[in-house]
């Protein structure tokens, strides 16, 4: 046993000597990066303003109660907005410029100007007729400074700028109220509007039209002039969708 006891004290001296070198051999560390925390601003969409137009005061937007045009004589002629499967509750009639006395008309050379298929039919959804589109830029559009495209753009802005009362634009059942009820119903809905700053058309004891002023940045404003010419009924009639 002698002979071999060099050898296993030779052999446990080399294990410790691995064993040492396995157990104290460490992974390196990472160096510590600084931690960045981004933080995102929320970001807020704005809608773009509608192009300014020129030559006038102020704006008229023209709501019309579509059951009532459709009931009429002109409207039962009138397939795009009157056709069976055509159920509208407030459309767009007109975005006309006015001036705190008379309105222009007419501006533009061409009185037979006509508004392209592709240009007016994306407006359906809220003026649903060529022919009502054509003949607003005719008599109202060419008179705003604005091109044919940006026009139309400015309808739709100033259509959205308005909240419609639930209780009215659904059409889901006839309803007789006053004038004044009507703007009452419009004025709680959209802050900065005035009942000096609206009208109600009436078609006999029928609602026709709501006619809203606002500034060429589509601003609610003042009209003594279009609210003196409004309808005074006590006994308006609100036609439902059918």
């Amino acid at each position: 046993m002698k002979q071999y006891a060099g050898f296993i004290a030779l052999g446990a001296l080399a294990l410790a000597a691995a064993g040492w070198v396995i157990f104290d051999v460490k992974s390196p560390e990472m160096p510590q990066q600084p931690v960045t925390v981004s933080v995102t601003e929320p970001v807020t969409v704005q809608t773009p303003q509608p192009p300014v137009g020129s030559g006038f005061d102020f704006y008229v937007l023209s709501l019309s109660w579509s059951p009532a045009f459709c009931a009429s004589d002109v409207g039962q002629n009138s397939r795009q907005q009157c056709g069976s499967n055509r159920k509208y509750g407030f459309i767009v009639h007109g975005l006309w410029p006015q001036n705190d006395s008379g309105y222009p008309e007419f501006c533009g050379k061409d009185k037979q100007e006509l508004v392209p298929d592709s240009l007016g039919r994306s407006m359906f959804d809220i003026m649903p007729s060529m022919g009502l589109i054509g003949h607003q830029w005719r008599k109202h559009g060419s008179c705003s400074g604005l091109s044919q495209k940006d026009y139309l753009d400015t309808i739709r802005a100033a259509y959205q700028r308005v909240k419609l009362p639930k209780d009215i634009s659904s059409g889901a059942s006839s309803k007789t109220l006053s004038a004044d009820a009507v703007e009452s119903a419009f004025v709680a809905e959209n802050p900065g509007m005035t009942k000096q700053g609206l009208a109600i058309s009436c078609e006999g004891s029928r609602l026709e039209e709501i006619r809203i002023c606002m500034n060429k940045d589509l601003g609610f404003r003042t009209c003594p002039e279009v609210d003196r010419k409004g309808c005074r009924s006590n006994t308006t009639e609100i036609i439902p969708i059918r």
